[in-house]
């Protein structure tokens, strides 16, 4: 266990010792600042509560599903780029174990990235704007598990198209492709879902994109076709578990002699 664990974190450091991971995070929290600044310049002081800026500023997590591909992308094929590979695995670890260690190294960085971003957003609104009473949520003594409920969905589905870039990136040695796929999905997921709605085609709610909106089954909301959050979950549960599948058979089966 203590050689597992040391493998995840030699797989950590190679993620932070990048310049590229610093100046992501540092992205993310200028253009909170940045946008914080311009919410309060456009609005003024006391307009909004500080919980109603938060929400505004939420709309910033997609940079936080961008960058968590453009790692996960990275995190395997790079070995095969720089020719690593092969002195990671001559080691005595298994290549699960390798494989296992760079999806939780992922995951970390999901979890470290989703953190930033929450302290990064309600800093600049607590600093900028009153506690007021929210206008946007029915209640607003409940403002922050609203806000922290919303950002459960919207984190299974960074998890998701993260998994889903790390099993591209694994597949096929290439992060270029990871990434340009795993964007296609988070940004044309909504048009495949207009396009083959579950109300029209039945067999659309077993669909990836279908599913990763969880948000629309807030308040115990039936979605399309009879679907659920229990449903789209297991859906996604099934992917998710495919992905990894994939991932594991061929890094496990894969030649790196050449």
């Amino acid at each position: 266990m203590g050689n597992f664990l040391r493998l995840v974190q030699n797989e950590n450091m190679k993620i932070y010792h990048r310049l590229r991971t610093w100046i992501m995070f540092a992205i993310l929290v200028l253009l909170a600042m940045l946008f914080g600044v311009l919410f309060y310049l456009g609005s003024g002081p006391s307009s909004i509560g500080a919980w109603d800026a938060v929400d505004q500023l939420s709309f910033l997590y997609f940079l936080v599903s961008i960058f968590s591909v453009v790692v996960a992308a990275d995190i395997v094929a790079a070995e095969f780029t720089w020719g690593t590979v092969k002195l990671l695995l001559v080691r005595p670890w298994t290549r699960t174990k390798v494989l296992l260690s760079k999806l939780l190294a992922v995951l970390l960085f999901t979890l470290a990235m989703t953190a930033v971003y929450l302290l990064a957003i309600m800093a600049i609104s607590f600093l900028l704007f009153p506690n007021l009473p929210s206008d946007v949520f029915p209640d607003s003594s409940g403002s922050f598990a609203y806000i922290m409920e919303d950002l459960l969905y919207n984190y299974i589905d960074l998890l998701v198209i993260t998994i889903f870039s790390f099993m591209v990136s694994t597949v096929f040695r290439t992060s270029g492709l990871a990434i340009g796929l795993s964007m296609f999905i988070l940004f044309a997921g909504n048009i495949f879902t207009m396009l083959f709605h579950p109300s029209r085609y039945v067999w659309a709610k077993y669909m990836l994109f279908v599913n990763m909106d969880l948000g629309q089954y807030r308040g115990g909301q039936i979605g399309p076709a009879g679907m659920t959050l229990g449903f789209s979950a297991a859906v996604l549960t099934g992917y998710v578990l495919l992905f990894l599948l994939i991932a594991w058979f061929v890094f496990k089966k894969r030649d790196v002699a050449a």
